[in-house]
């Protein structure tokens, strides 16, 4: 994945009043932070980080211009959204180096259909890997494929790209494949009990007397 170049500007108000005005303002509040630096607090683009957000995930590298200074390669580590705006409220940065590993956690994107009559159960959708920085992948993709019930896939099943490194635990279950409550009972429905065929025999030799 590349760097997103973005700029930001320097915020010299704090507090929630300054992170209010930095806001209508049209922009994101953030602290810029890592590798020993004094913490930043900047303000970025809303629009355009909600766009790289948007195209590159949650994991998008960015290329932090600040005005009058330097540009610096950044992660998103901690994101604020306003669960009823979807706008975001703050943005916790994290310096990064070129050719440094980093642990994030991944979407895991499910490909396939399991078997007919079962029922495809996420036990967990993002995997915690580690990757160099500029070379995080966007998504991770998990196949189901034919999965009768009864079949789990575990972290340790899920094939990374090359370079990456898995730090989830191995035995981590990502998806469960079980019966689907319907087939539980169309099959109920269909396979009469012993007792209800030793019913209907009498019945249908009284009709035959």
């Amino acid at each position: 994945m590349s760097e997103v170049k973005i700029s930001a500007e320097t915020r010299t108000e704090f507090g929630k009043g300054g992170a209010r005005r930095t806001r209508r303002a049209g922009k994101v509040p953030a602290v810029l932070y890592g590798h020993g630096e004094k913490p930043q607090h900047i303000a970025l683009p809303a629009r355009e980080f909600a766009a790289a957000i948007r195209h590159g995930g949650l994991n998008q590298i960015f290329a932090i211009d600040i005005v009058g200074g330097a540009t610096t390669l950044a992660l998103a580590k901690a994101i604020q959204r306003d669960p009823i705006k979807d706008t975001f409220e703050h943005v916790d940065l994290l310096i990064v180096k070129r050719g440094e590993k980093v642990t994030v956690d991944v979407r895991v994107q499910l490909i396939g259909d399991a078997a007919r009559g079962t029922l495809v159960v996420t036990e967990n959708n993002t995997l915690s890997i580690t990757a160099e920085a500029l070379h995080l992948p966007d998504h991770l993709e998990v196949s189901i494929e034919g999965l009768e019930a009864g079949s789990r896939v575990t972290a340790a099943d899920v094939t990374l790209p090359r370079g990456t490194e898995l730090a989830a635990d191995p035995e981590l279950v990502i998806v469960a494949i079980s019966v689907s409550p319907s087939a539980e009972q169309l099959e109920g429905a269909e396979a009469p009990t012993e007792a209800e065929g030793a019913e209907e025999q009498p019945a249908e030799a009284a009709a035959q007397g």
